[in-house]
């Protein structure tokens, strides 16, 4: 079992306790420290909100406090390497293995046997790889913007489309160069990532944008990120590139895809003909919305949740 206590006073914190949507905490799992913010009644059903790159908890600034109101048990981690959680060195750090372990030890840590799992980005990829490795742990399913593996593998070998759209997957395994980027004039990317990637023109405020910034300017925080993606690659290019892959076994746990359809780093067809991966599969295509669904559409993200969840 992990352990999780109440994060003692800090003012290091990306946001302030006192603009937080929940309780700062700290949860030992799968043997690092992951910090976390929590809402919701403690005896409510647990849902694990697993963000994406390059984020933090905060990315479900929006979605934390439906479905605390909802009475849901909420656990928002930084996920491992990110903002305020531990950094293991390597890259084999960041392997799905240990990204779906650390999952399975938040679930422990909170004293249940089973949560919603919900992720968006890489904390999809990584829900969906907990529902196929640990589906004793899932009781639903909740992925925004992040395809099933299969998919995936599917149209990196079919569609030239979506290979030029994985072009920054190839950038990333570059040495240093990546980081820098991420660094470069004030983390300028970034800023750009968030100014330019949404739908709707105020779905990141300035006040976001700083937080951001702070977050993956969190030591070690940038390479860890670009770690993720350097982990992807070396363990399952191959997998990835031929028949099978890594994600074949069936999906079991009743799942929602919320896709925002202008995604320009994730072609739609990725959300078509997945029967034969996911048979309890709702998908909720959002036209006028980005990658960044649950910020160009915060308060249809949060209900298309909470219809989900029993």
């Amino acid at each position: 079992m992990g352990q999780h206590a109440s994060a003692r006073d800090s003012t290091a914190w990306t946001v302030p306790a006192s603009e937080t949507p929940g309780v700062h905490e700290l949860v030992d799992t799968n043997g690092i420290r992951l910090h976390t913010v929590t809402a919701g009644p403690p005896d409510g059903d647990l849902v694990v909100l697993l963000h994406g790159f390059p984020e933090f908890w905060y990315a479900w600034k929006h979605q934390i406090p439906a479905l605390a109101d909802a009475g849901y048990r909420v656990v928002a981690p930084d996920l491992r390497g990110y903002n305020h959680s531990d950094k293991p060195d390597g890259v084999a750090a960041y392997h799905i293995d240990e990204l779906v372990a650390d999952v399975a030890g938040l679930v422990s840590a909170f004293d249940h046997e089973q949560a919603h799992v919900v992720g968006h980005d890489w904390g999809g990829v990584i829900a969906w790889q907990t529902a196929i490795d640990r589906p004793d742990i899932v009781d639903q399913l909740a992925v925004l913007n992040a395809p099933h593996p299969s998919a995936y593998e599917r149209e990196i070998r079919r569609s030239f489309d979506q290979l030029l759209r994985s072009w920054y997957v190839l950038f990333f395994q570059l040495p240093v160069l990546p980081e820098a980027s991420l660094r470069w004039k004030d983390c300028t990317v970034l800023e750009r990532i968030l100014a330019d990637g949404p739908t709707r023109p105020d779905a990141f405020t300035d006040t976001d944008v700083t937080r951001y910034k702070r977050a993956l300017g969190q030591p070690g925080a940038r390479t860890a990120a670009v770690n993720y993606y350097r982990a992807l690659v070396r363990r399952n290019a191959k997998l990835t590139l031929t028949a099978g892959g890594v994600g074949n076994r069936p999906v079991t746990a009743p799942t929602l895809l919320i896709w925002g359809v202008q995604d320009d780093a994730l072609s739609l067809a990725l959300t078509e003909d997945l029967d034969e991966w996911v048979p309890d599969c709702r998908v909720e295509r959002l036209p006028a919305a980005s990658h960044w669904v649950q910020f160009d559409a915060p308060e249809q993200v949060s209900k298309l949740l909470l219809s989900h969840l029993p």
